[in-house]
């Protein structure tokens, strides 16, 4: 089902400027895109040089403000591709007047052209899009060709975190961890009833709970 366009979108976003980023390249080419950097001044934005959490999909944003607002010790970036997606996360952590969130409007492809080399110490991936078919697992967030892009961007020791309820995807990822030279420190096929403490609940979370689903979590780390 196609997303109906936010009303005033455009007004939003630029309302939200002072805590978001949003692409806009010339070369669509997303790999060539990325060489051309334009880095972040992370310091700047947050004035201190507080550790830096990346959550790539941060969807409407339930996950990065809770965790960012228990936590402002670290600061967060959250990346989102869809415009109309995250200016829901943008105005709900300016609504709570959260300090430590910035955001990223753009492709996780093209995150190298924002962010420093080693300069992430953790990534979240939650929930992010099995897409199942064969064709297109190229494009799946736990490809390889994604985790080097990744290993790019995390300090030595650096870790993905991520939670799925998709069976196919969670075992899909594993192998991946494993091909692109991860170690994988953790695995759980069933968080429903071995919940993490201070593991936040995104929206979709919330709703696979409900419906009885089985929830999964890795935890990888950069060798």
């Amino acid at each position: 089902m196609r997303m109906h366009k936010k009303g005033h979108l455009e007004q939003r976003l630029e309302s939200c400027g002072d805590i978001l980023t949003c692409a806009d390249l010339e070369d669509k080419n997303m790999k060539r895109a990325a060489e051309v950097k334009e880095y972040l001044d992370l310091e700047k934005i947050f004035q201190n040089n507080n550790p830096v959490y990346l959550e790539i999909g941060c969807g409407k944003g339930k996950f990065i403000a809770e965790t960012a607002a228990a936590h402002p010790e670290i600061n967060f970036v959250a990346c989102e591709k869809i415009s109309n997606v995250i200016i829901d996360a943008c105005e709900r952590v300016k609504a709570r007047n959260i300090k430590n969130v910035y955001f990223l409007n753009c492709a996780a492809e093209v995150l190298p052209k924002y962010l420093k080399p080693a300069s992430i110490e953790k990534i979240y991936l939650n929930f992010s899009n099995p897409l199942p078919k064969e064709g297109y697992k190229k494009q799946r967030l736990t490809h390889p060709r994604f985790l080097e892009i990744y290993r790019g961007l995390l300090a030595v020791g650096g870790e993905i975190v991520q939670k799925t309820d998709d069976k196919s995807f969670y075992l899909f990822s594993l192998e991946s961890y494993k091909e692109a030279g991860y170690k994988v420190t953790y695995t759980c096929e069933d968080l429903n009833n071995n919940p993490v403490e201070g593991d936040v609940e995104t929206e979709h979370e919330r709703l696979f709970k409900q419906q009885g689903k089985q929830i999964f979590r890795i935890v990888a780390e950069v060798v």
